[in-house]
């Protein structure tokens, strides 16, 4: 019996089987089957447990402190960063962070923005 004007029945289930077999293998070879992508590569991701703290940064000592690492701090850029060097130079170690106000261009804002992050070490005679 044909179902078509032109194919038998078994000519039509041959039909789709070759469309089928085209679209399986269309997908394998752009990676869309079961082989995958061509990727090389792994992505995994790790979450901290919940009951792990990270440890904080050390504190930034202000007498040891290079004009880099001073203008880490917020607020801080080159010109005050050197101000602070400039003004360690002139009157020895800081003695207490406080003492930073007396460096022009900081004031008791700017201390606060960052005053939990530097330290003042032992003095250096």
């Amino acid at each position: 019996m044909k179902l078509g004007r032109f194919l038998t029945k078994s000519e039509w289930g041959l039909l789709i089987l070759t469309a089928v077999f085209l679209c399986v293998l269309s997908a394998v070879l752009y990676g869309l089957g079961p082989r995958g992508g061509s990727a090389d590569y792994t992505i995994t991701t790790r979450t901290p447990p919940a009951d792990v703290t990270p440890e904080p940064a050390p504190l930034l000592d202000l007498n040891t402190a290079t004009a880099q690492e001073l203008e880490a701090l917020d607020g801080i850029g080159p010109a005050l960063a050197e101000r602070i060097i400039q003004y360690r130079e002139e009157n020895g170690p800081f003695a207490a962070v406080e003492e930073l106000l007396q460096v022009r261009g900081i004031g008791p804002a700017t201390l606060e923005r960052f005053q939990d992050e530097i330290t003042i070490g032992e003095a250096q005679g």
